[in-house]
């Protein structure tokens, strides 16, 4: 029988997103000016999609809890990332990994179903005009959100405790800059095949069904598109998913490149790209594409700004 060296873990040893000197400085930069400007623009999207009455609508209610899940999962990451740039020795706890790890899966799992909500939310409007403020109840509207937090809260725990009640063979340094599924489990000595099954399981599953919400919402509105009659009408339902569609896009297309590529052209310096950009640079971009693309979002942040100067004056 095989015998492992089971080692209680206080500590891991992250390796970074580069182990070059030279470049440490340039990148806890360029990281902190991203890190920033996604704090800023979600907070903002938070806020404004608050206080402001002509933002109390579904599709900024949805829009608020997307800018909520950006803000969770990249600060699950990013400031622990950023200490790691300009500490010696790049060391989480055991604890803070677990929670790093539990509150990353939260969010960016409910991010998945909350972009699926949105593209029901632009079905309905697109589709059935007429019975939008019906159809799309707040009663509604709070249920496709918390449906989501719920079940990725199960999912997260579910997975999280998997991983840090089993053994660890003596290694502790992980081969990424935060605490992630794949090379925690990478570490463990026993239960690595079913904690694998069930982390392939939920991720497939997380993926197949939000893409499938996005793709029949889509399809039914292309086809909506297609049989209105007037020009302006058409320039307007795509004016009012463009913002949604760019952003929905992004997000799938770098989960699916991470999930669907093959083992043998894995790498782990593949990996560590992908995760930086679907960790900080998607949450710096959602609030730049509504806010660029949305006249409503302008509108609100002009008046915003107004008032303030009014008030400082």
């Amino acid at each position: 029988m095989k015998k492992y060296n089971l080692t209680v873990m206080n500590e891991f040893i992250l390796m970074g997103i580069t182990d070059r000197p030279e470049l440490q400085a340039p990148l806890f930069g360029l990281f902190l000016v991203i890190y920033m400007t996604s704090m800023v623009g979600n907070l903002g999207i938070i806020i404004l999609t608050t206080v402001d009455p002509r933002l109390q609508t579904p599709m900024y209610f949805f829009l608020r809890h997307l800018a909520i899940t950006d803000l969770g999962y990249a600060t699950a990451v990013g400031p622990k990332m950023l200490v790691n740039f300009v500490v010696d020795k790049n060391t989480i706890s055991y604890t803070s990994c677990a929670t790093q790890l539990a509150f990353f899966l939260v969010f960016i799992g409910s991010e998945l179903f909350i972009l699926s909500a949105m593209s029901y939310d632009r079905y309905v409007a697109i589709c059935n005009p007429l019975l939008y403020t019906v159809i799309m109840s707040p009663g509604l509207c709070r249920a496709l959100v918390a449906m989501p937090y719920l079940y990725c809260t199960f999912v997260s725990l579910l997975v999280t405790v998997s991983i840090f009640t089993s053994s660890f063979c003596g290694h502790n340094v992980i081969n990424h800059f935060y605490c992630d599924c794949i090379p925690l489990i990478s570490l463990l000595c026993s239960n690595t095949q079913k904690i694998s099954f069930i982390v392939m399981i939920f991720a497939a599953f997380d993926l197949i069904v939000s893409f499938l919400v996005v793709l029949v919402s889509y399809l039914l509105i292309l086809i909506a598109i297609l049989r209105m009659n007037s020009a302006e009408g058409r320039r307007k339902a795509i004016s009012t998913c463009g913002s949604h569609l760019t952003v929905v896009t992004v997000f799938h297309r770098t989960l699916i490149f991470m999930d669907l590529q093959p083992k043998s052209s894995h790498s782990t310096n593949t990996d560590k790209v992908s995760s930086i950009f679907y960790t900080l640079i998607i949450p710096m971009l959602n609030p730049l594409i509504y806010s660029l693309r949305n006249k409503d979002v302008k509108f609100a942040l002009q008046r915003s700004w107004v008032n303030i100067c009014n008030v400082l004056s």
